[in-house]
């Protein structure tokens, strides 16, 4: 007799990065917000994120959304983002993803046109636009997190390839931006994994030299995030395009060019006066996928000047299914995962 726990799940992409949602199976969390349920699956439930992102259910370059109730009155949900590196507090690929994934399957109903509603992430509030088009979600526009740059055309040398020009901005976690020309490279996909080599390189070196503290938030750890930018066009007087790829993970490039991304590069851009707010710059990926990113307003917080902003892209549904975890199975890692499966989920075989 082995227990049979399961969990229900919606499969879902935005520019090619595929988020598993998980709508069913696991008990409430305990915590008065999404963030503090967001540190208690890290710190004590972190097999969840191990068991969705591994092999057999998984792979690292996925992403998993957790649906957990809103804490806050005004939120329609609430969502904790999981990745291979860890927790973010915030993704715009993921936001997009889950919010698909609530219209799609019900959840929020869906209304006809332009549709507005409020999701509660591990960094608070998140507005949603939704354009709904024959019953179809089209398109999904969500806030990105308020970015800066933090750092502006730093040199680091970086073993067997050299000195590297780098500017740190923070947009939901801290990314390195750098020239992807300078390096060599021109974004197309057969350079995928050059890419990700070169960025460990850069990351690594970074990392030895230095850490980054969020002037509000402080110590949110080490750098994780390396985004290479290409070439910016201007294909009107207020749109901007720009090949773009991220570094999340050794060996891991992301196939969109990633929201949080997408808000690093119109902080950049504005910081050096090449976009106002109101310019829009649309990203494209080594996959031929893009975001459009938004500069909604500049403001100054204490030292700083930060970027308000939006992000545009599509998800779509790849499944709706049901997951059996057996805890007998030698490939499956329940640590960390037992006491939080629900228990109106089990059954004897």
């Amino acid at each position: 007799m082995s227990e049979e726990l399961t969990l229900q799940l919606i499969d879902t992409h935005a520019g090619g990065d595929v988020s598993r949602i998980v709508v069913g199976g696991i008990d409430p969390l305990p915590g008065t917000t999404v963030r503090q349920q967001m540190e208690y699956l890290r710190d004590d439930a972190d097999g969840l994120r191990k068991l969705l992102l591994s092999e057999p259910y998984g792979i690292p370059e996925m992403s998993v959304d957790l649906i957990v109730p809103a804490t806050d009155p005004e939120a329609e949900s609430g969502y904790i983002i999981m990745e291979v590196m860890g927790y973010p507090i915030y993704s715009g690929s993921n936001t997009i993803c889950t919010a698909t994934a609530l219209l799609e399957s019900g959840m929020i109903p869906k209304q006809e046109g332009h549709q507005r509603f409020i999701l509660e992430s591990p960094a608070g509030r998140v507005h949603i636009q939704a354009q709904v088009k024959s019953g179809e979600v089209i398109a999904i526009t969500c806030e990105g997190l308020p970015s800066y740059i933090d750092t502006y055309q730093a040199t680091i040398h970086v073993p067997a390839i050299g000195d590297v020009q780098y500017s740190i901005a923070y947009s939901g976690g801290f990314y390195a931006l750098v020239d992807a020309s300078a390096l060599g490279f021109a974004l197309t996909r057969d350079e995928e994994s050059r890419l990700s080599t070169c960025a460990h390189a850069i990351v690594e070196a970074i990392q030895a030299q230095r850490g980054f503290s969020h002037y509000t938030l402080g110590d949110v750890g080490p750098l994780p995030f390396l985004h290479f930018m290409g070439p910016v066009e201007q294909v009107a007087d207020d749109y901007y395009r720009s090949r773009s790829t991220t570094y999340v993970h050794p060996g891991v490039i992301c196939r969109s060019t990633t929201g949080t991304g997408t808000s690093a590069r119109l902080a950049l851009m504005h910081y050096e006066s090449s976009i106002k707010p109101g310019d829009k710059l649309e990203t494209i990926s080594l996959r031929e996928t893009g975001f459009i990113g938004e500069l909604t307003g500049i403001r100054q917080d204490g030292l700083h000047q930060v970027a308000d902003n939006s992000i545009t892209g599509r998800a779509y549904v790849l499944a709706r299914s049901e997951i059996v975890v057996n805890c007998e199975d030698r490939m499956v890692e329940c640590v960390g995962l037992h006491h939080i499966l629900s228990s109106r989920h089990r059954s004897a075989r």
